[in-house]
């Protein structure tokens, strides 16, 4: 492929990107409108955001796997057919039970763009430097939707009513759709995957099941039965994993990935970077509406700084990692995100303009450098016809880390507020996690643990030609 024809095919994957972070961003500033119109209780509008969030942790995998063995193209077709109906439907919604259910549809085709869209990008730009600046750019798609996400849904809301918001993704996901069939190249496995159906249902229930787990708890109580059975349930089902997947020739989850410690260092980093994020963005929401009484769409232009911060380093951090590898970037990001914390926790940053905003900044910086090394180590050194796979791994541990922190932070500040002495224990939470960036970075970026990785990478690809061998 031509240098110009990558690029449109970069611009297309992240159209999906832009289109997925866009409806998350934009739907929590027309939740009280929905409120309004339908007379919903607060579980209802919860629930608006929770059953995306669990479908689309749910089947993250699955797409990504099903990408590889039928076709990258193809499935992004269907995710960008079902997400954009999804939408449509939303906006139609007569009331608050059926927007849960189209929010569901969006989630089935969402579970088929992140990962597959990045399945993509990883087999058309084969250079490492090439494939980690594209990785950037994919970054810095997230600043934008943080950045125009809120200012956007603020303005939709308040001139066209909540329904408006659903629209923004009409356009874009017909325009993506066409020019996904007329420029992105067909990709697959050289040779089919069994499905598994088992190791499937093990995926779902385990990361259903945490999920809900994790989304319920603080309404429910970590103690209470229910949740109680949830975590059983998903510890069962890890266990069920960890036995039954290496048994099968072609399991769902090729557990040999785990044997390179960088790739299992971006799954830690996945984690702890979106567990700080979705704190993060919690914690200041609450904050900046509840405690400083800012409407959404100021409380939106507040957190520009954080947005624009990481719009501008996500770029950046895809090119340090394409000259001189992921080690520097990550260090960077849990040093920058650990210090935004540790403003608000020991210096009381929200009494004062400057500090708050130069917490903003600090945390954007970090959340903008801490991407491209994720991705760009769960992918590489991975066979590229499972490329998918390891992408959708990664594309799970953020949605299980945002899930994580805002259950979390959540449940400390509910009883007192953010502004109080359990907010000052959810910033130290929120820099323990940048903490944990900066440790697990500097574990699994090193020489011994590339060593690993090259290891890994050869016993795979020697296992897999004896199997296809003997097939």
């Amino acid at each position: 492929m031509t240098y110009r024809r990558r690029i449109l095919v970069l611009a297309i994957c992240c159209m999906s990107l832009l289109i997925v972070s866009l409806d998350s961003t934009v739907l929590n500033v027309a939740l009280p409108s929905m409120q309004r119109e339908f007379d919903a209780p607060v579980s209802a509008l919860q629930w608006t955001i929770d059953a995306y969030t669990l479908v689309l942790a749910s089947l993250l995998m699955l797409s990504g796997s099903t990408a590889d063995r039928y076709g990258r193209r193809r499935v992004f077709q269907l995710g960008l057919l079902l997400f954009t109906l999804g939408s449509l439907l939303c906006s139609l919604a007569p009331g608050m039970g059926w927007l849960v259910v189209f929010r569901m549809i969006q989630a089935v085709g969402g579970s088929m763009l992140n990962p597959v869209a990045m399945s993509i990008i990883t087999n058309v730009f084969t250079d490492p430097r090439e494939r980690a600046r594209a990785i950037g750019v994919w970054g810095g798609v997230v600043g934008i939707s943080m950045a125009a996400g809120p200012l956007a849904g603020g303005l939709l809301v308040d001139t066209l009513g909540w329904r408006s918001i659903f629209w923004l993704n009409l356009p874009l996901g017909v325009a993506a759709l066409v020019l996904t069939a007329l420029f992105v190249p067909e990709s697959k496995a050289p040779r089919a995957r069994r499905f598994d159906p088992v190791g499937q249902l093990l995926v779902i229930t385990l990361l259903g099941s945490l999920t809900f787990g994790i989304i319920e708890a603080p309404a429910r109580g970590w103690s209470s039965p229910l949740i109680l059975g949830c975590f059983a349930l998903a510890a069962l089902s890890l266990a069920g994993l960890l036995i039954y997947e290496p048994r099968r020739p072609e399991p769902l989850i090729d557990m040999r990935f785990f044997r390179s410690v960088p790739f299992s260092g971006a799954t830690a980093l996945a984690v702890s970077a979106f567990a700080a994020l979705g704190g993060f963005l919690f914690i200041n929401t609450l904050y900046l509406q509840q405690v400083r009484g800012l409407d959404a769409l100021h409380a939106g232009l507040y957190m520009l700084p954080m947005a624009s911060m990481t719009l501008l380093f996500a770029p950046l951090s895809g090119r340090i990692v394409g000259a001189r590898g992921p080690r520097l970037p990550t260090l960077l990001a849990g040093l920058a995100m650990a210090a935004s914390g540790v403003l608000f926790a020991a210096f009381g940053a929200w009494r004062s303009d400057a500090l708050m905003f130069t917490a903003y900044v600090l945390f954007g910086v970090g959340f903008g450098m801490v991407n491209a090394p994720i991705t760009n180590t769960a992918v590489s050194g991975m066979p590229r016809e499972q490329a998918g796979v390891a992408a959708s791994i990664a594309s799970t541990s953020r949605q299980i880390g945002i899930s994580l922190g805002v259950a979390v932070i959540g449940s400390v500040i509910a009883a007192t507020g953010p502004a109080s002495p359990a907010g000052t224990t959810a910033w130290w939470i929120i820099a323990g996690c940048g903490a944990a960036v900066l440790a697990v970075g500097g574990l699994t970026t090193g020489a011994w643990a590339a060593a690993t990785a090259d290891r890994t990478a050869e016993l795979m690809a020697g296992e897999n030609r004896i199997h296809a061998a003997r097939s």
